[in-house]
């Protein structure tokens, strides 16, 4: 593999490198703003192949002894923590976030593969007691052919996320990074066929959304799509997949409420809520920005998490917008927070770092006296700004909680037990985290609520979510 700087990368089918059918598409480094490399513009052809080569390769891998598909799963985990640095430099080349965050991500990618490959032995159906005569029992079996679409603010980690459990439970994968973000993803299909992954079983089709992505959820040999990324797509890949009556795995927006109540511990409740809108740079769908705190604590709260805000630095602690597009879209909620009539506490404005002029920063934003009615308590930012809204009673915050059109994660901070579990039982999301904000285990079922998607990656559910099960009769026979 080549080291990051200036790039040319092309498509990863059947086990080898396949140069663009097509032309290329510039591909920018956000901290700078310049072009860093030239990503290959697949094609519904490129698709083809790549399907092809999966089901050339479907078979095989699902007829892989258990134990050496779980050997070769944890060897792909291995090869990534050996590769660890140079795949940071690479995350960083495309999303310029910090290493110590890049970092975490590609060990976060590595253990995906590490959990996965631990649980090929667990049972794969059940038998049933239907009648004295009947040998009746259950077996879940791949779908085959699995399409991987991943969004741009955790290249790798994502993709790991859902291709993981999908080869555990044997399935072949057709990936589609984004065009802005793809080269860690090509270096793991790369590391995979180096530790053993037969050709075919992983394949990577470089290019946009609109041709790449779409020509994989229409393919008829595609027999199921994982996809992350806006709600505006999940639902055009929706309508594709009930015409083709294919199943989804769909995670999409969120506006994760972070409920404060006056017992908490204020200090870290403040710290930990910093880090839940701000941590990479706000471009994380389960990001904590609507915080919701009880009135008896609301100013020295917002002085506690006006000193975290204010203790971080862009281009240190805080990396850059991953997209120009994104970049300008998050300026523009400043404008709307002023005509909603929220107040400022801090940032509010574009990062000036030394020695990256044209770089993506955003200074870490905070706003005050927000209604769950204003625009940025609402929709989706995708950057470092947080909201805080003020609320009275048990009642009123978890109604203030649900009142969204998402339901991603939720995170509560009290010491009183009895609560935590009363609200966490009412709040409508797929994961609530009580005195902690979002431990990323992978452990732990991941999904969504509302207009934050279907499905569930992470955990042992996830596997259930990678396969359909089939049922089997057997009629036994009197002897003689």
């Amino acid at each position: 593999m080549e080291d990051a700087g200036m790039y040319r990368l092309d498509h990863w089918i059947g086990g080898r490198s396949v140069p663009s059918s097509n032309d290329y598409i510039e591909a920018v480094n956000p901290s700078s703003g310049r072009v860093a490399g030239h990503v290959a513009a697949g094609t519904a052809a490129d698709v083809d192949r790549a399907v092809a080569a999966a089901q050339a390769a479907a078979d095989d891998w699902r007829r892989y002894p258990a134990a050496e598909r779980g050997r070769v799963m944890m060897a792909i985990a291995a090869a990534l923590r050996a590769n660890r640095d140079h795949l940071a430099a690479l995350e960083r080349a495309d999303t310029g976030k910090p290493m110590a965050t890049a970092l975490a991500e590609i060990e976060g990618s590595a253990a995906y593969f590490e959990f996965y490959g631990s649980l090929v032995y667990l049972p794969a159906g059940d038998v049933l007691d239907v009648a004295p005569d009947q040998h009746v029992f259950t077996r879940r079996e791949p779908f085959g052919v699995v399409g991987v679409i991943t969004p741009w603010n955790l290249p790798l980690n994502q993709a790991a996320r859902a291709i993981a459990p999908a080869l555990t439970a044997g399935n072949v994968v057709v990936a589609k990074p984004s065009e802005v973000t793809s080269q860690t993803t090509i270096a793991m299909a790369e590391l995979a066929s180096e530790a053993g992954l037969p050709d075919g079983v992983i394949n990577v089709v470089l290019g946009t959304g609109a041709t790449v992505g779409e020509a994989i959820v229409r393919h008829p040999g595609v027999r199921k799509v994982a996809f992350t990324g806006s709600v505006g797509v999940g639902q055009a890949i929706g309508r594709i997949a009930a015409e083709r009556i294919i199943p989804l795995t769909l995670e999409l927006g969120g506006k994760s409420a972070n409920i404060v109540f006056d017992d908490a511990d204020l200090d870290l409740a403040a710290r930990e809520s910093v880090k839940g809108f701000t941590l990479n740079a706000g471009q994380v769908c389960s990001a904590g920005t609507r915080i919701l705190v009880q009135r008896g604590i609301y100013d020295r709260f917002l002085d506690a998490a006006r000193a975290a805000v204010e203790a971080l630095v862009p281009g240190e602690s805080l990396g850059p917008i991953i997209t120009a597009p994104q970049f300008r879209r998050v300026q523009g909620f400043f404008d709307v927070a002023r005509e909603d009539g929220a107040r400022l506490v801090a940032g509010g404005c574009v990062a000036r770092v030394e020695g990256h002029p044209d770089g993506h920063f955003i200074a870490p934003t905070l706003y005050a006296d927000v209604s769950n009615d204003m625009r940025i308590a609402r929709q989706e930012i995708f950057g470092p700004v947080g909201v805080v809204i003020p609320f009275d009673t048990e009642a009123e915050a978890i109604a203030i909680a649900n009142d969204s059109d998402y339901g991603l994660i939720g995170t509560l901070w009290t010491r009183d037990i009895s609560r935590a579990l009363r609200v966490a039982d009412r709040i409508e999301a797929g994961q609530i985290f009580v005195n902690v904000w979002n431990t990323m285990s992978v452990q732990t079922p991941f999904g969504g609520h509302k207009h934050s998607g279907y499905g569930r990656e992470k955990g042992i559910e996830a596997l259930h979510h990678y396969g359909h099960v089939k049922t089997v009769t057997v009629k036994v026979a009197e002897p003689g």
